[in-house]
């Protein structure tokens, strides 16, 4: 039966082991570290992080939870249609309160489920808009405020190569956010940021895009911690099959960062330089 902590990270050739996650942390700030989780729908970080945030609350590190979505779409029953949105909010509430994390570090976006297409970038704000933030709205405009007002230095979000339309969209609007939270414009938003914080994703339904960086592995207890969170979530029947899904795969967890590749002229300078042994067609 698993009852350490073991953190293993690769990177490149080579891998890191620890005991937490300090060791193994490429950034690892300090008492300034802090973590943002981006939680699509209600339930998607605890499914896909839900040891990672036992862990770092275990390393005094503080965690936001970032709900985006209002779960509006995900009545089980006709009774419920109109009051579900309020039901997942307290059940999330629930959740995440019971793996150590503060109420108030608790934001529920409220963006309207399955609709996110309609609330890409940032526009100025209607009284019909139901999530504004100093006269805008947009996930741009949302997500570039919260960076602002936690300042974190890690974040973590699903991976982009899962089938769910609004996962996907969140990874594209949430990452171009980033870049916005550090730079000088929307300046109502908040101070920008020191740095860009560094982005890591984590997956709830379908494969990484590319094999993880960071595997995690807890004693057993941890993961009694998560399956009894995700218990909260009793308006979606599907739930017993989730944790019976998680329960199979025992107290481990996997993280992959994502690394930003910006563009540099010179990087490509001597591909097109005449070499010796290349011969010149004029």
């Amino acid at each position: 039966m698993q009852e350490k902590f073991e953190f293993v990270r690769l990177v490149g050739n080579e891998r890191r082991t620890g005991t937490k996650l300090a060791d193994v942390s490429r950034h690892w700030q300090g008492k300034q570290e802090r973590h943002l989780m981006i939680s699509p729908h209600d339930d998607d970080a605890v499914l896909g992080a839900g040891l990672l945030i036992q862990l770092a609350e275990r390393e005094n590190v503080p965690v936001y939870i970032l709900i985006v979505t209002d779960g509006s779409m995900g009545y089980c029953s006709l009774d419920e249609k109109d009051s579900i949105a309020e039901i997942r909010r307290n059940e999330s509430f629930e959740c995440y309160q019971s793996l150590g994390v503060p109420k108030e570090n608790i934001i529920w976006l409220g963006f309207p489920d399955c609709q996110l297409s309609n609330h890409r970038g940032r526009r100025p704000a209607t009284g019909e808009d139901p999530v504004a933030i100093s006269g805008f709205t947009g996930l741009q405009n949302a997500f570039t405020h919260h960076l602002r007002n936690i300042k974190p230095t890690q974040c973590f979000l699903p991976t982009w190569n899962d089938l769910h339309p609004d996962h996907r969209i969140i990874y594209e609007e949430f990452l171009i956010s980033m870049f916005h939270a550090a730079g000088n414009i929307w300046p109502e938003l908040g101070k920008p940021l020191s740095n860009v914080p560094y982005v890591n994703t984590y997956a709830v339904y379908c494969d990484f895009a590319e094999p993880p960086t960071l595997r995690m592995r807890t004693p057993m207890s941890y993961l009694e911690n998560k399956l009894k969170a995700i218990t909260a979530f009793r308006s979606q029947k599907q739930i017993s099959s989730l944790i019976e899904n998680v329960r199979h795969c025992g107290p481990e967890e996997y993280i992959r960062a994502i690394d930003f590749k910006l563009y540099h002229p010179a990087s490509y300078r001597n591909l097109f330089e005449e070499q010796t042994g290349i011969r010149m067609i004029r």
